[in-house]
């Protein structure tokens, strides 16, 4: 059945045929849902909610009024080809916001589970978001980003396309990301550069005393000791115990925009 028994649906919202509502769903006035949705177990829409064709959501996700999720890219090589939007479980989307779906046949722009993404802003096509992060109001992310676990992007934010964001970082707000921006650490300025370990974050995050120190020690033999890139990865990789140093040399190498560094 595309709509569960159990699911409630407003008599002013607009359900295709084609989409399937799972149990305990909760549709809200005058929202409107395509053809080719799928909503997993006891999502709940707030009024006037716009979900497109494609677009799959888990469990327990909340989209506030305004949300319109899965709309063409915003770029000028989409053809209208089938491609998709999928957001995973219990992730809390805020008034005003719109993700497009991928810009290719068949690609994905994913969202993944537990994030938090406040008022007003826009993920772009292809972009790939990982678990537990926070977007804050008014940020923009361009397509072909991505962004690890557990990063925190203050208001304002804007994102160059094919940009990567690091897990663990946390960016300030009105920031401009161009580079990547390497995992744990903290980012400021008009163009987002590092000033220190994410030390707030990380402890939140259940990061050891051990593990801390690690990664400042890495920060400084990235950033402080006047070693050449190559040499300073090496040197972290030789005196790793840690496989959070392991990840941060490994994010550096696969970078193909170059990482930001101090100002």
């Amino acid at each position: 059945m595309p709509i569960d028994a159990s699911a409630y649906v407003a008599p002013t919202a607009r359900v295709h045929p084609d989409a399937h509502i799972g149990p305990h769903c909760h549709i809200g006035e005058f929202c409107v849902i395509e053809s080719d949705v799928t909503l997993g177990r006891a999502n709940r829409l707030e009024p006037y909610v716009y979900l497109k064709p494609w677009t799959t959501l888990g469990d327990e996700n909340e989209l506030s009024a305004g949300v319109v999720l899965g709309t063409d890219p915003f770029d000028k090589s989409f053809t209208g080809a089938r491609s998709y939007l999928s957001i995973g479980h219990r992730n809390r989307i805020r008034e005003h916001w719109t993700i497009s779906r991928g810009t290719k046949p068949e690609a994905t722009t994913r969202l993944g589970d537990d994030n938090y993404i406040m008022g007003s802003g826009h993920i772009a096509h292809d972009c790939q978001i990982g678990n537990s992060c926070v977007i804050a109001s008014n940020t923009l992310i361009a397509g072909y980003v991505t962004i690890g676990d557990h990063a925190f992007l203050s208001g304002g934010v804007v994102v160059h396309q094919y940009s990567r964001i690091g897990r663990n970082v946390m960016v300030g707000g009105n920031s401009r990301v161009n580079l990547d921006l390497a995992p744990y650490f903290l980012y400021h300025g008009f163009d987002a550069r590092p000033t220190s370990l994410n030390l707030v974050g990380l402890r939140r995050a259940g990061f050891s005393p051990t593990e801390i120190r690690a990664l400042k020690h890495a920060y400084l033999t990235l950033f402080n000791a006047r070693l050449p890139l190559a040499q300073a990865l090496a040197k972290i990789d030789a005196q790793a115990t840690d496989p959070h140093s392991r990840h941060l040399t490994e994010f550096i190498r696969a970078s193909q925009r170059g990482i930001a560094r101090p100002a």
